[in-house]
C-alpha cells in the first residue's frame, strides 16, 4: 500500500458552476504534521476519516491568514470547495461567525457516510447528484455577475467598478460579504490575487506578475497571506503547502 500523499481533483458538472469550484481528495495524510493551510477564497466542506476510523463532517469557514494544520489524527479526506453563491442558495447559511475556523456538521449530513470515502469517484457523483437536487429556482443575476467579476479579474477590480457595473450600492455589496462571508470584499479580492499569483510563484516567477504596486508590496502580501516570502514559498520544503499544490491553476 502507498504511503505517499495522493491527491485528486475532480470538476463539477457545467450546471453546477457557479457554486461548486471542486471536488478534491487528499489520502495518506498520517504523519503529515507540517501542513500549513492557506487561503485559498473557498468554502470547503471537509468529509473526513480518522486514524481510529471515526467519520466527520467538517463546514470550513474562509482562512484569512496561514496557520498550521490541526492536530487532528486525520488519514483520509473528500472535500467540496464551493464558491460564495453556494452558501446562499445551496447551503442556506452564512459562514461569518467562524472565520479561520469551522463547523462540525452531523454526521449524515446530506446522507453521507464513512463508507462513501471508500471510493472518490463514486464520492463526487453523489455529490452532484445531491448538489443537483438542491439547485435554486431563481438567482440574484446581480450577485452571479459580481462573483463572475471577481473570478475573470482574480479580484483585481474595485468595489466602486463592481458597483457600477452590476448596479449595486457599494454599501449593500460590502454589507453582502461581510454577513455571508465575515469579510470584506476589498480583502475577498486581495485573496483572489494572492491565489492566482501561485501558479505564477510555482512556475518560478518571483515578481509580481500581477497588480501589485512594486516587488516590495508583492513580497508583504505573498507574505502576509502565506507566511513566508515568495522565494520561500517557491521551494515549498516537504510540501507544506497543500493548497500551494492543490490550487496552483486557474
Amino acid at each position: 500500500m502507498s504511503t505517499e500523499l495522493q491527491y485528486k481533483l475532480i470538476k463539477p458538472d457545467q450546471s453546477l458552476a457557479d457554486f461548486v469550484y471542486c471536488y478534491s481528495s487528499l489520502e495518506n495524510l498520517s504523519g503529515f504534521n507540517e501542513g500549513v493551510i492557506i487561503p485559498n477564497g473557498k468554502i470547503d466542506l471537509l468529509f473526513c476519516k480518522t486514524d481510529e476510523n471515526q467519520f466527520q463532517i467538517i463546514l470550513m469557514g474562509l482562512e484569512t491568514k496561514p496557520k498550521p494544520m490541526p492536530q487532528r489524527k486525520i488519514e483520509t479526506f473528500f472535500s467540496i470547495s464551493f464558491n460564495p453563491l453556494a452558501l446562499e442558495y445551496i447551503l442556506h447559511q452564512s459562514i461569518a461567525e467562524f472565520v479561520d475556523s469551522g463547523k462540525e456538521l452531523p454526521n449524515n449530513f446530506w446522507d453521507f457516510s464513512i463508507n462513501d470515502l471508500d471510493n472518490f469517484e463514486s464520492f463526487c457523483e453523489k455529490a452532484n447528484q445531491k448538489i443537483q437536487s438542491l439547485l435554486p429556482k431563481e438567482i440574484d443575476e446581480r450577485k452571479r455577475k459580481l462573483f463572475n467579476l471577481i473570478f475573470e479579474t482574480d479580484g483585481e477590480i474595485s468595489v466602486k467598478e463592481l458597483a457600477e457595473k452590476i448596479v449595486w450600492n457599494e454599501r449593500q455589496i460590502n454589507r453582502y460579504f461581510q454577513k455571508q462571508l465575515g469579510i470584506s470584499l476589498k480583502y475577498y479580492c486581495k485573496i483572489l490575487r494572492f491565489q492566482a499569483s501561485l501558479h505564477h510563484i510555482k512556475d518560478g516567477n518571483l515578481s509580481p506578475q500581477l497588480n501589485f504596486t512594486d516587488q516590495s508590496h508583492f513580497i508583504k502580501e505573498i507574505k502576509k497571506l502565506s507566511g513566508v516570502s515568495p522565494k520561500e514559498l517557491f521551494k515549498n520544503q516537504n510540501d507544506r503547502f497543500l493548497q500551494f499544490l492543490v490550487y496552483h491553476t486557474k
